[in-house]
């Protein structure tokens, strides 16, 4: 079954991507680690721009956006988990099955991930937020400055937010990513 992808060069895009069974993996830093040095030597071959970035446990949230004329995410997506699998440790790994075995996968990540196209700047801005408030709403983190594997530290480097922005005590939450 082939499934139908948006591809439209130049674009910025939203990503979840998920472990297999929901198995955490990146809650150890040295993990997340594994998962930006494969990210990094794919962004070195295939350029793109990470606006936004959570890395959870069991799954992770990105925006990215893509050259001028470059629609092919899909290859950069396979690269980055193709290249975290290679270099997980051993004990992480799950038992593969016979049908992935046949397929030389590993395991690591479901096989498919959700891909969304940005066709705002509020839609942008919405989805910026709801990334880095995904810690707070899972429960990792009381506010979005305490989770260490996320964009949001840059965001208020840069001032586009506060440090106290998007607590559990504060109440503010941002929406969920529709369009």
């Amino acid at each position: 079954m082939r499934y139908r992808r948006d591809r439209t060069p130049g674009a910025t895009y939203f990503f979840t991507v998920v472990t297999n069974d929901r198995v955490p993996l990146s809650d150890d830093h040295r993990t997340v680690d594994l998962l930006r040095a494969a990210m990094k030597l794919v962004q070195a071959r295939h350029p793109f721009t990470m606006d936004a970035a959570v890395v959870l446990p069991d799954h992770l949230h990105m925006l990215w956006s893509l050259p001028e004329g470059d629609d092919d995410y899909v290859t950069r997506w396979a690269l980055i988990k193709a290249g975290f699998s290679r270099r997980l440790p051993a004990h992480l790994k799950p038992t593969a099955t016979p049908a992935r075995t046949r397929k030389r996968e590993v395991g690591v990540w479901q096989r498919r991930y959700w891909e969304h196209r940005i066709r705002s700047d509020e839609v942008f801005a919405k989805h910026v937020e709801y990334i880095h408030w995904n810690p707070v709403k899972h429960g990792y983190a009381p506010a979005a400055a305490d989770w260490p594997h996320s964009s949001f530290h840059s965001y208020v480097r840069r001032g586009i937010y506060p440090a106290s922005w998007a607590s559990s005590d504060t109440g503010v939450a941002a929406s969920g990513p529709d369009e």
